[in-house]
């Protein structure tokens, strides 16, 4: 047990610019765009290659036909959900950051989730996904500790939605039919979400007994790397105290504002059960009469699975567990148009959308840097 008596580490102004710079570098360096590019070609290549595969396993020819029998009026309402996706997640950020720094639009949020979403897309496990969110509101004048505070937040609130939607899709959904690779994913998402919303709790709750397990984590380290002992002692104090500062971040907004956490929930809950929905919609445009509480079911499952996959935006996985799950309700002639509808709604177009402002970004900052290579010059 950690001692109790361990002060929680209170850091001066230096301390915090400190880490203010650190932060912004690290962001910045997940906009490589070399990293970028590659993280695009593989989710283009897998998930082309994966959609081309149900295509050809199901193909019973009459895939191509099937197309000329959509309805466009589905298809039109899953734009309106799109639009609705789309400011959801903005306004689950911006009801923070209005407080924290007022002359910030919405516009700036809007952008900074579509940013989220497409570099979500193209790096593995959606590593890329908070960096770019952080990144676009800090050059919009947000601090480092603010906009990371505020994704940290919305992370838990993900955390404690996306299990328990599990739960409840695991109980009602008729899982006769679910066999093959997906006990397998749904444990190892199980897995990652728990693990993270315990070390989340942890470091919300009790900063100081994360700082004490990772100073011993970092005093064992050194004794198999004894040459590495400073640099193993300055990460564990430097880790320590982020820590403690975005704890304290977070427990301020969320005390001053005592039910935007709640509204934060609320928030989260609308804007997964419209993605969710969106797939019965695209249902009803290709003809195809299911049960919106299984479409939901396998829809929570899907989305459970593939938010820590290994691939670029769970590219491959998804597709896979989309073909698997909802081929029981959806004929195999029309599964790899369903599939492509539900990848494109869900992810392709505000993906592009996303891809836009990262790649204006990625203009802006290397303007900024000739033009400052031009003064030193």
């Amino acid at each position: 047990m950690p001692d109790s008596n361990i002060q929680e580490p209170v850091m001066n102004k230096q301390q915090e610019q400190q880490l203010e710079t650190e932060g912004k570098q690290e962001v910045q360096s997940v906009f490589n765009k070399k990293l970028i590019i590659k993280g695009s070609l593989w989710f283009a290549l897998i998930t082309v290659l994966t959609i081309a595969g149900i295509f050809f396993y199901n193909n019973t020819g009459e895939t191509v036909e099937a197309l000329t029998h959509i309805s466009y009026k589905y298809i039109a309402i899953c734009l309106v959900m799109l639009f609705i996706d789309l400011m959801l997640g903005s306004w689950r950020n911006h009801i923070y950051i209005r407080k924290l720094n007022p002359a910030v639009s919405h516009w700036v949020s809007f952008r900074a989730n579509v940013a989220n979403m497409f570099m979500g897309a193209v790096t593995p496990a959606h590593g890329g996904a908070g960096p770019a969110q952080i990144f676009v509101y800090t050059s919009a004048g947000v601090t480092f500790i603010d906009a990371f505070a505020v994704s940290l937040i919305n992370m838990g609130a993900t955390l404690i939605f996306m299990p328990l939607a599990g739960f409840v899709a695991i109980m009602v959904m008729d899982t006769s039919a679910v066999s093959g690779i997906v006990p397998g994913m749904l444990k190892y998402g199980f897995s990652f979400f728990l693990l993270f919303l315990m070390a989340f709790l942890l470091a919300f709750w009790k900063p100081v007994w994360v700082g004490v397990i990772i100073r011993k984590i970092a005093t064992g380290l050194a004794k198999v790397f004894p040459k590495r002992k400073d640099k193993l002692d300055a990460w564990a104090n430097n880790s320590y105290e982020s820590i403690a500062k975005y704890q304290q971040t977070c427990s301020v907004i969320i005390k001053q504002n005592p039910f935007l956490f709640p509204l934060s929930l609320v928030i989260t809950t609308l804007l997964y059960m419209n993605k969710y929905c969106m797939q019965y919609v695209i249902l009803l445009g290709l003809g195809v009469n299911a049960s919106l509480v299984q479409v939901i079911s396998i829809q929570i499952l899907i989305q459970f699975m593939i938010y820590f996959a290994p691939s670029p935006g769970g590219s491959g996985f998804a597709e896979v567990s989309i073909s698997v799950l909802f081929g029981k309700i959806v004929p195999p002639a029309l599964l790899s148009i369903f599939t492509l509808l539900q990848r494109s709604f869900l992810l392709f177009f505000p993906a592009l959308i996303g891809a836009y402002v990262v790649i204006n970004l990625l203009r802006k900052q290397t303007q900024l840097q000739h033009r400052k290579q031009e003064k030193v010059v």
